[in-house]
């Protein structure tokens, strides 16, 4: 049986934590697809097609990882995509308790699809795409902390307001 995940999120930026996560997950699972959200209560600085487009370029070198956006239930778009698991990371503490709520809804919902936590990796536990936001915002320098193309993308944008 082919084991498909869905690795959820904003991705408002991608960073380096988000693709650590999407790695490890592309070695536990047979099939990842990467869905682009969008959340409501948020104000997204790129636009869905720029986001899937630097996911796309983030996630190149992964063969059995795909971008694709969602909307509505997470729950649902996993079901229509045949996807077994949904794997999330999570940094310590502040993630915890809203991921955990998350999955026991989505358990509630479809009691076939599981969710995984990984834990971020020590020098990703601090990244967070707002926190990349507020440093390109200010022109400081994102390299370190997103891939190859993304911090560029970060300074064109900062530099249109």
């Amino acid at each position: 049986m082919l084991r498909k995940a869905i690795c959820p999120g904003s991705f408002d930026p991608v960073t380096r934590g988000h693709i650590d996560i999407i790695e490890r997950a592309a070695r536990t699972f047979d099939q990842v697809i990467v869905a682009v959200l969008t959340n409501p209560r948020k104000s997204p600085l790129f636009t869905v097609p720029e986001r899937l487009e630097m996911l796309r370029e983030a996630t190149a070198y992964m063969p059995n990882v795909s971008v694709m956006t969602a909307n509505g239930l997470l729950v649902d778009f996993a079901r229509e995509q045949g996807a077994q698991a949904i794997v999330k990371g999570l940094r310590p503490i502040q993630d915890f308790e809203y991921e955990w709520q998350m999955g026991m809804v989505n358990h509630d919902l479809d009691r076939d699809i599981e969710t995984y936590f990984l834990m971020s990796r020590n020098e990703y536990s601090y990244l967070s795409s707002s926190i990349v936001r507020e440093l390109a915002s200010f022109g400081r320098d994102t390299d370190s902390l997103v891939p190859p193309g993304v911090a560029a993308r970060l300074r064109a944008k900062f530099s249109e307001s």
